[in-house]
């Protein structure tokens, strides 16, 4: 499996512990602010106010809280303004890095991020400087325990609209082009078939192996990332053998 699948696993794992739960409220509440703020409080006319509300449902968040977030998104409601921001740059051994960031203050966020990268062994870089190494796809995840024919998901996802879809880790990983995710994953709801995960996300062109110390850090970067209250979403291109992250005690 790719960095991205492994990575998107250990993150699910930490989400649902009760020590994380407080950072998870914060990031889901400003994506709900900022998709109602961009596309409006239907959710059903808002794809990505629906897909934010159900990560909200799935972390147990409360409706109220759903409901006065979206009210800020819309100006119902008093609320900070956020802004949506893209950060770029270089772990160790070259990883390409790009965060995306919901911030009320660009200049404290950037010095922050940046002082991350260089305690992990990486560097801030320019807008453009990696994006161009990553592909904006629709990704799912189903778990292989509860498929009982594989070819009939294949068969499934393909025809409403799948690129592809590989095995590893546990899960099948269904790609799609970004505007066909829905379309997939209301063929799966149709055919009773439950997945774990559906998002749009940044998928890498190539992977960087690592090893030793180079995967070590890579590791405590991302988990430093994913930790900041400001960022939402995290792409590496790293690849990091099962092996090395079951005896770094990460997958």
């Amino acid at each position: 499996m790719s960095g991205h699948s492994k990575w998107s696993t250990i993150k699910r794992k930490k989400e649902k512990t009760d020590s994380e739960r407080g950072k998870v409220f914060t990031k889901v509440i400003k994506e709900i602010t900022i998709a109602a703020r961009v596309g409006g409080g239907d959710q059903g006319a808002n794809p990505r106010l629906r897909t934010a509300v159900l990560a909200a449902k799935a972390v147990n968040m409360p409706a109220s809280n759903i409901e006065k977030a979206v009210k800020k998104g819309t100006g119902e409601l008093p609320g900070v303004s956020y802004e949506e921001v893209t950060y770029e740059g270089y772990g160790p051994s070259g990883v390409a890095v790009f965060a995306q960031v919901t911030t009320d203050n660009k200049n404290r966020t950037v010095a922050e991020i940046r002082y991350l990268f260089t305690r992990y062994g990486g560097n801030l870089g320019e807008t453009g400087s990696v994006s161009w190494m990553f592909e904006k796809k629709g990704v799912i995840y189903v778990e292989k325990s509860k498929v009982k024919n594989e070819d009939q998901l294949l068969t499934v996802v393909l025809e409403a609209g799948a690129e592809d879809m590989s095995a590893g880790n546990g899960n099948y990983e269904i790609t799609t082009p970004p505007h066909e995710l829905e379309n997939v994953k209301q063929a799966l709801e149709k055919n009773q078939i439950p997945f774990t995960e559906a998002e749009v996300t940044m998928l890498p062109k190539s992977q960087v192996k690592l090893e030793g110390k180079g995967a070590e850090q890579m590791l405590k970067l991302m988990d430093a990332l994913e930790d900041h209250d400001d960022v939402q979403k995290v792409y590496a291109n790293f690849d990091i053998a099962e092996e090395i992250m079951e005896k770094m005690g990460v997958s």
